[in-house]
């Protein structure tokens, strides 16, 4: 197995700084996440698995369900003595994730909404909910799912017809050009 703890664990120390090396395995971050029972691995597992440094295992966490069920909820955080920022870490594994094209199958509808979530904010800087929906469906093709809600959505004034522009979109632009590097 080829060690590449190097690499990854120090590209992702630079870019968060988070130091997988100080988790010592106590699992209070699993046994205070809400999802941990719906992931296909739990969070003190996914550290473990970087931890070990293999390229096998960074597979694996890229190609889990779990880095996508994430809520940034921080519990983890808080549970920790070592207060490693374990969303964080997951936030760095979906985008490596993205980039390597190696997500998970089972996550494909979560992926289809994470994109679609930040096209809504790349292009009007808010939450445009039609836009998000119409993403959404585009990319999963769950073209009918849900759409008797969306009459009595509208007349309550759930569902705007225009979406609102943030007044400086030079700014949204600058923010998404520099994540992408």
């Amino acid at each position: 197995m080829k060690n590449i703890s190097s690499n990854v664990t120090d590209e992702l120390q630079a870019q968060t700084g988070v130091k997988v090396e100080r988790c010592y395995q106590c699992g209070k971050c699993s046994a205070g996440c809400v999802l941990a029972e719906d992931m296909d691995y739990p969070p003190n597992y996914m550290i473990h698995l970087l931890q070990t440094g293999t390229k096998e295992n960074l597979d694996t966490v890229l190609k889990s369900k779990s880095i996508w069920l994430c809520l940034n909820c921080e519990n983890c955080v808080g549970r920790c003595p070592m207060e490693i920022d374990i969303p964080k870490v997951m936030d760095f594994m979906r985008e490596r994730s993205l980039k390597e094209n190696k997500q998970s199958k089972a996550a494909k509808d979560i992926i289809a909404f994470h994109r679609s979530f930040l096209d809504c904010i790349k292009f009007t800087g808010h939450l445009y909910e039609i836009g998000l929906i119409v993403g959404f469906k585009a990319r999963t093709m769950h073209l009918w799912q849900d759409v008797k809600l969306a009459p009595k959505m509208f007349t309550k004034g759930k569902l705007k017809l225009f979406p609102e522009m943030v007044k400086d979109s030079h700014n949204i632009k600058n923010i998404f050009s520099k994540t992408k590097k």
